[in-house]
């Protein structure tokens, strides 16, 4: 019986050290949560045009569009801008999302425009306003210009230069 008595009091010794071992950990909880806010968009909202350019037969040059939409030429001359300018203007955007939040803009490096036939100018040096960043309004939109720079060779092939994939602009949140 003696031996049954040290063995119910070991147990219960033991039984007490683990409940002590409980009463040494804690727990606490977290509560996890997400904003989910408005996702960016961009809308074209006017084409990039050049407007009408004339050539030299001998020179190259080119016809700088800024994003307000102004023109100048540039290179060793070979291109005017005539007086019936025909329909100029920048690419224009619209850019809506989170209001208050900036975003960063990507132009592309260059883009071919083409008659349709074998003759292509490139498009190149894009320009935007606002420049590398922008920021949503309190209504969440902003417009973004973009403007370029035409490059014509010497006795460029007179006619009506497009491109059918267009001139990508991405935004993104910063």
């Amino acid at each position: 019986m003696n031996n049954f008595l040290k063995s119910c009091a070991l147990a219960t010794v033991g039984l007490i050290g683990f409940s002590t071992a409980s009463f040494a950990q804690a727990t606490a909880t977290a509560s996890a949560s997400a904003n989910i806010i408005q996702p960016i968009t961009i809308a074209k909202t006017v084409d990039m045009n050049f407007g009408n350019v004339a050539v030299s037969a001998t020179l190259a040059g080119t016809a700088v569009l800024t994003p307000a939409g102004t023109r100048t030429t540039g290179g060793a001359g070979g291109v005017t801008l005539p007086a019936t300018t025909g329909t100029v203007s920048a690419a224009s955007f619209t850019v809506a999302g989170q209001a208050g939040y900036t975003y960063a803009i990507t132009l592309p490096v260059s883009c071919v425009i083409s008659d349709g036939a074998t003759h292509t100018m490139t498009v190149d040096n894009f320009t935007s306003s606002p420049t590398s960043t922008g920021v949503l309004s309190s209504g969440g939109t902003e417009t973004l210009n973009v403007g370029a720079t035409l490059n014509v060779a010497a006795g460029q092939t007179a006619g009506l230069y497009t491109n059918a994939t267009g001139v990508p602009v991405t935004v993104n949140y910063n």
